[in-house]
């Protein structure tokens, strides 16, 4: 029983992210093998609405409007790069989840490795500027004469 139950379990797993899809029974296409293209081409693309998701993903109704599109563009007899590349003009390079790299989007992909690199020299700078200040701070004779005198040491 324990055993049915674990199975059954993953089993649900495996297949949760397969209902996590908003493409509705009325916008699939009849014919599966454009389906199929539609679905691989509408997963490249990020919701407008959602930011963080494909248009597969989202419920929100200019994904539908975009998932549409696609599939009327699809009967048309348009290519995935037409459809794509009409997308991009439309709402620019935002709309691909995987942004080509170009000058356009270099801070895009530039910035996580310029942060980084900019965290690891901060922390260098630190570092050093510790070390420096540690072994650089020497005791005049007068500040040593002090010293003795506070903890009762008549040494100098």
């Amino acid at each position: 029983m324990m055993r049915a139950l674990a199975l059954a379990s993953l089993l649900f797993l495996a297949l949760a992210p397969g209902f996590a899809f908003a493409v509705n029974p009325d916008e699939m296409l009849s014919d599966p093998k454009l389906e199929a293209r539609a679905e691989a081409l509408s997963a490249g693309l990020r919701c407008m609405v959602c930011q963080n998701e494909s248009i597969d993903e989202s419920d929100a109704p200019l994904a539908h409007d975009i998932r549409v599109l696609i599939r009327q563009q699809m009967l048309a007899g348009k290519s995935d790069a037409q459809i794509r590349a009409f997308l991009v003009a439309r709402y620019g390079d935002f709309i691909l989840l995987k942004p080509p790299f170009k000058p356009e989007t270099f801070l895009l992909w530039g910035a996580p490795v310029l942060l980084l690199l900019a965290g690891g020299a901060a922390i260098a700078i630190s570092a050093m500027q510790r070390k420096s200040a540690a072994s650089a701070r020497v005791l005049s004779a007068e500040e040593k004469a002090r010293l003795a005198a506070l903890v009762g040491d008549e040494k100098s």
